[in-house]
């Protein structure tokens, strides 16, 4: 038999509830899209391309490719889940795609890669 869960507050503070569901309600829109990115951005090697796009502004597939080591339709595969996702927009140059992250996106997913790049500065350092 599975045990109930069982709250033992004495007093509920109603008012403070209430005030909580109207903060959850009133961001309920940006926390679905924040959602949505981080879904995305949940595997390692995407996470890597956002990351690539954001410290550089704007790369193709065949740099993407080289940088992780991976085969140009392995990455475009991934790239066409971010921009499905609405996260990265691209824009043709002659015969060349060059990827590049939605300015809306950037605000989210900003503090991600700063703590990325906080956390590998030293590392970085020590290599150049």
């Amino acid at each position: 038999m599975e045990k109930e869960n069982t709250c033992i507050r004495v007093f509920a503070d109603k008012d403070h509830l209430n005030h909580c569901s109207r903060k959850l309600e009133a961001a309920k829109d940006t926390i679905q899209n924040l959602s949505e990115v981080l879904s995305l951005a949940g595997s390692e090697t995407r996470l890597k391309l956002l990351y690539l796009l954001e410290q550089e502004g704007e790369l193709c597939v065949c740099d993407l490719s080289d940088v992780l080591g991976m085969t140009m339709p392995a990455v475009s595969q991934q790239l066409r889940k971010l921009k499905d996702g609405n996260i990265i927009q691209s824009k043709k140059v002659g015969q060349t795609i060059f990827y590049s992250l939605k300015p809306e996106h950037l605000e989210a997913i900003r503090p991600l890669f700063q703590y990325i790049s906080a956390k590998t500065a030293s590392h970085l350092e020590k290599v150049i």
